[in-house]
Order: structure tokens, then C-alpha cells, then sequence
């Protein structure tokens, strides 16, 4: 799975036309309804709000709206785009202000297209991949040292807590939970305490 890295805007002027493409995360549909409808309301101004998301684990719930435009000419084109880059959990609304020139279909169907990938590339991209919350404690005397450890290898503790002993949380893509596990008790000359949590997914920026 796919999704983009955090939401942000992206302007276009075309023939004087403005393309203004605001992307959001959406976890789920409700969520992706509600950021369409607050986008509307605070840009009831605009010519159009053209409208597109993908949702779901898998990207099966879809969505578009072409706001008054010609029918096939902004929402469909809007949503081509999010599912060729592979996106979910993706909302989109392109915000028209128009500029006295018409684009014509063809015109309208390449600028919210360019709209979105624009947006899309400005903000990035990240992969989700299953991961694992694995809690590693240590005693005092060796937290400092192992997670020092940790971040050498690449492993970034999402939390710490200091108590009767230090705790990390740790996520870990799910086919190398035995490998993490192993390196750990190695760093730690088996004086870890392991233990596997919830279920859920790192991202990963892709290029």
C-alpha cells in the first residue's frame, strides 16, 4: 500500500485559470467526506471544488465529483491519478477559480490531472508496510548504550519510558521481527526483555 507522505497544496495557473489541488489523508470514507466538506465550505467562492479520494486497506472504496464541471472532465481524471501512483487513504479537491478562457474538455481533463499530480509529487510519497510494536526493556545501566545501538541500525524507538527499567518501543516490518529479536538479544548480551505488541505498519518514503 501506498499513501502520501502528509497532506499539503498545490497551485496551477492555466489561461488564467486557477487549479488549486489540497490533498489530505483520510483513514477511512467518513474521514475523506468530512475533509471535502470543510475544504467546500471554507472555498464556497471557488468557481468548482472538484472532488476524488481512495480509501481502504486495499484501495476499494472510490469516489469522485466533478462539481459542476462537464461530466468525465475533473473528478475522473482527478482519481486516475491517485490510483495510477497506487495511493489510498487519499483525498483530494481541486479548487477552481476561473480565469474568462475556456479550456475546453480536453484542456479541463489534462489541467486537474496535472492538478493533482503536482500536489502529489510536491507532498511525496510513503509505502506502508506491515510492521510489529516490539517493547525491548533494559536496566538502567544499559539503556544508554542500546539505544545508541538502536539508532545506529536503524531503528528509530517511536517511545521510551523510564521506570523500574527502560522501555522502547520499537516498530519493526513484520518479516524481520525474528531478525530485530535476534540482534537485540545479541546488543544486549540476552539481558533484554522482549515483548511483541500491536499490529500496524511503517512507512517508508518512496523515491
Amino acid at each position: 500500500m501506498r499513501t502520501i507522505r502528509q497532506g499539503g497544496s498545490r497551485e496551477l495557473e492555466i489561461r488564467r485559470s486557477r487549479f488549486v489541488c489540497t490533498l489530505a489523508r483520510a483513514a477511512d470514507e467518513a474521514e475523506a467526506a468530512a475533509f471535502i466538506a470543510a475544504h467546500r465550505r471554507a472555498h464556497r467562492d471557488a468557481t468548482h471544488n472538484c472532488t476524488a479520494y481512495v480509501v481502504g486497506e486495499h484501495g476499494e472504496i472510490t469516489k469522485s465529483s466533478d462539481d459542476g464541471e462537464p461530466a468525465g472532465t475533473a473528478g475522473v481524471p482527478m482519481l486516475e491519478v491517485l490510483l495510477r501512483r497506487g495511493l489510498t487513504g487519499t483525498a483530494a479537491v481541486v479548487t477552481r477559480y476561473f480565469g474568462g478562457v475556456k479550456l475546453g474538455a480536453g484542456g479541463l481533463v489534462r489541467a486537474y490531472s496535472q492538478a493533482v499530480a503536482d500536489a502529489v509529487d510536491a507532498v511525496g510519497v510513503v509505502e506502508l508496510r506491515p510492521a510489529v510494536t516490539v517493547t525491548v526493556g533494559v536496566d538502567h545501566a544499559l539503556a544508554g548504550r542500546f539505544l545508541g545501538d538502536l539508532h545506529a541500525a536503524g531503528h528509530r524507538p517511536g517511545d521510551v519510558r523510564y521506570a523500574a527499567t527502560v522501555e522502547a518501543d520499537v516498530a519493526v516490518p513484520a518479516e524481520d521481527l525474528a531478525a530485530f529479536e535476534a540482534w537485540a538479544a545479541e546488543v544486549t548480551a540476552g539481558r533484554a526483555a522482549l515483548r511483541r505488541g500491536a499490529a500496524g505498519h511503517i512507512e517508508v518514503p518512496v523515491p
